[in-house]
Formats: structure tokens, C-alpha cells, sequence
């Protein structure tokens, strides 16, 4: 069971606390998050995305990235998704372009791929291969919380998951929607 140790710690403490790497699955289909909401519906309805780095929807998070990754920190983004893909996720797709941009490395699984991989219940981030932030959602993908571990037998299962799906993965560039 994980512990909420650091419960209160901001996403941005964590990331510029971590020395060496921080990964990321990802395993929904759709996200509902309330802040992508106007531009996802915006893509929906013109097919365009913000794709400038430095713009005020991206600074915040690409500053971050971009800081981490001259320390010398790996991101890694990995995605299990369902094919064909959902609208979310070509919207995702569209925009990962940023995240490439900046330094995140990304890559694609095909969800009939990833079967027989052992996967945590959600979404997490491992940072350092010390703590484990993993991200809830409701139903409808919006944001439920989060909750963090230290438990070496949550971060090895979260660890092997992910590098079993980096290694199947299809890097950002290759994979078309």
C-alpha cells in the first residue's frame, strides 16, 4: 500500500530534487483535465496546437523540463494507449512535439502489446528510483489526487514496468496516429 510520505511536496520540488532520472506512464486513453480543456476542444474544432515552447501555456512546464534535463536528469514519457487511437490521444500526439522539444524523450506502446507486461493500477512518475508519485483520475480522466511511496517493492514493480514498456515502445517520431 503506498505510503503519503511527501504528500505535500509540488511536483516541481520533486523534479528539482531528482538528480538522475524521472520517468513517466502514462496508461489512460482520455484525460479530462480541466486545463487542457479550451485548447483540446480548440484542436478539435481547427486541428491546431500550441506547439511554441516558450508560449504561457507551455513556459511553466517546459522551463521545468528544460532546467531538470541541463542538471543532467532523463525524462522519459512513456504511453500505453488503445489503437486506434482515441481523439485525446492524437491531441496528445499533436503536442508531445513540445515535450521532444524541450528534452523529454517520448514513446508510444500499443495497449495489445503491452499484455503480458505486470503494470501498477495508475498513471505514476518514479523519480530516482526512489519515490513514486502515482496520479489518480476519476472516471471521466479528471484529476483525483495523487499518492507517493518509498516502498522498494512498489518502486521496483513501477521501475521494471516501465523499462519493460520503453523497451517496446515506439519512439514519438516514428509512431503515427
Amino acid at each position: 500500500m503506498p505510503q503519503n510520505k511527501q504528500q505535500r511536496a509540488s511536483f516541481e520540488d520533486l523534479l528539482n530534487s531528482t538528480t538522475r532520472s524521472a520517468v513517466h506512464l502514462e496508461m489512460r486513453d482520455d484525460y479530462g483535465i480541466a486545463g487542457e480543456a479550451e485548447e483540446f476542444e480548440q484542436w478539435k474544432r481547427t486541428g491546431e496546437v500550441d506547439l511554441d515552447p516558450g508560449s504561457e501555456g507551455w513556459s511553466r512546464w517546459t522551463s521545468l523540463v528544460q532546467s531538470a534535463v541541463a542538471r543532467g536528469v532523463v525524462m522519459r514519457r512513456a504511453r500505453i494507449i488503445s489503437e486506434p487511437v482515441s481523439e485525446y490521444i492524437k491531441y496528445e500526439h499533436a503536442t508531445t512535439a513540445v515535450n521532444v522539444a524541450v528534452g523529454e524523450q517520448v514513446r508510444w506502446l500499443p495497449r495489445r502489446r503491452a499484455s503480458d507486461i505486470a503494470l501498477p493500477g495508475n498513471d505514476f512518475w518514479l523519480f530516482d528510483d526512489r519515490l513514486v508519485r502515482f496520479n489518480h483520475f476519476t472516471g471521466d480522466g479528471d484529476g483525483a489526487g495523487f499518492e507517493y511511496t518509498e516502498d522498494q517493492a512498489i518502486i521496483k514493480l513501477c521501475a521494471n514496468a516501465f523499462e519493460a514498456v520503453w523497451e517496446r515502445a515506439i519512439p514519438h517520431e516514428e509512431y503515427k496516429v
